[in-house]
């Protein structure tokens, strides 16, 4: 670690309108590194994989995973109370994380939870079909049951993800309520259906059988209603709480919404007088230590002390999952090497290079103000080394 610097020194900044400007560092966070898990809620931290930087591979085309750092990230978030989304799409599944390395990464996964008593629910999807303009539906229902039997013969639960396979093949609403009776009629537990917006994968869009998502909510709410007793819950990725909101309120009993909104996740969570959502969001990775302690304080009844923690990772979050959306990826890596998580800013696919110095620059000052950092001293010296890579003189 950089002993140059201390919290309550500068860092230079590059600005939107071009200017540098200095930022003067926060204090060490005092989160604690270790919570029980929540009870009021069920909140899954979707978790990120630690490509290798140092493999002979062509990183735009070949998966190269450092095994030991992505596992050891699952144990931070496991003692920090949080359970783990497997496989998901922060873990770039279906952007440089393929169906044979998420296949290794979930049998790893469901392995360390049951040594450390930790959580797990991993992805299942179609991932690994030969492209096809024109797929047919029985493939697609062949794939989600290929995946699905391999999670459940490792011991896990199944998070059944979108299908762009199905996204492509599919005429009507009916088509998606084929293929999902008839994979959820084989299922031995309850999953978690994953609606995922088109923000997050413009190969998604139109799922359930329209582009109205009035229309396609009608259209789930039909799939959930008929199958309640194998759905745990859904999760919803449309960065839209009214319709979160309304979704919710009519789900079947027995039925979470899991929310997917990381925009307003602090409130949806909460809930109001009709309901509440449970959680499963990519920003947990990012802001797992904040997350633990609001989660806490919430378990706690201290509705002030939830709210204040979380208020500035609602600012974080909404900067990391702007537009273009998908590449929130960059932002949830950096956060976690500014935070000496890992030792290196590299990621599957070369998707380091999907977010400007700019928007990486304003990431550091947020998260900072957070109060995300329990070693500021690190968190400077790596953004500075960054910065040095980009022409940012220091002063």
């Amino acid at each position: 670690m950089s002993t140059a610097i201390r919290a309550g020194t500068t860092v230079r900044l590059p600005h939107r309108d071009g200017s540098l400007r200095d930022h003067v560092m926060g204090p060490a966070s005092d989160f604690a590194r270790s919570f029980s898990p929540p009870v009021k809620r069920v909140a899954y931290a979707a978790a990120h994989v630690v490509a290798d930087p140092l493999a002979a591979i062509d990183p735009t085309l070949g998966t190269a995973i450092d095994w030991d750092a992505t596992l050891a990230y699952r144990r931070s978030l496991w003692a920090l109370g949080l359970r783990v989304a497997e496989a998901m799409d922060t873990a770039q599944r279906g952007m440089g994380l393929d169906w044979p390395t998420s296949r290794e990464l979930i049998r790893r996964s469901i392995r360390e939870a049951k040594a450390v008593g930790g959580q797990v629910a991993s992805g299942a999807g179609t991932d690994h079909l030969t492209p096809d303009p024109n797929p047919a539906l029985d493939a697609i229902i062949d794939a989600y049951e290929d995946q699905c039997g391999f999670v459940e013969g490792e011991g896990g639960r199944i998070i059944l993800m979108a299908s762009r396979a199905l996204a492509a093949a599919a005429r009507s609403p009916e088509d998606y309520h084929r293929v999902y009776d008839r994979v959820l009629r084989q299922v031995r537990e309850p999953v978690i259906i994953h609606w995922l917006g088109d923000m997050f994968d413009p190969a998604l869009a139109g799922y359930w059988g329209s582009r109205d998502l009035d229309e396609a909510m009608e259209h789930c709410l039909t799939m959930l209603k008929s199958n309640p007793d194998k759905i745990d819950g859904i999760k919803v990725s449309l960065l839209d709480k009214d319709r979160e909101i309304a979704m919710r309120r009519r789900l079947p009993a027995g039925i979470r919404m899991y929310t997917g909104d990381d925009f307003n996740f602090s409130e949806l969570i909460e809930g109001d007088a009709h309901g509440y959502s449970d959680a499963l969001l990519g920003i947990f990775d990012a802001i797992a230590p904040a997350a633990g302690a609001a989660f806490a304080a919430f378990d706690a009844g201290d509705l002030d002390r939830y709210r204040d923690i979380f208020a500035p990772t609602v600012a974080l979050s909404r900067h990391i999952f702007t537009a273009p959306t998908r590449f929130y990826k960059t932002g949830v890596l950096f956060v976690a090497w500014l935070g000496g998580h890992q030792s290196h800013f590299h990621m599957v696919n070369g998707q380091q290079n999907a977010r400007s110095v700019v928007h990486l620059a304003e990431l550091f000052m947020l998260a900072d103000d957070a109060h995300l950092f329990h070693d500021p001293d690190e968190a400077a010296h790596r953004m500075r080394l960054f910065l040095a890579l980009a022409g940012v003189e220091q002063p």
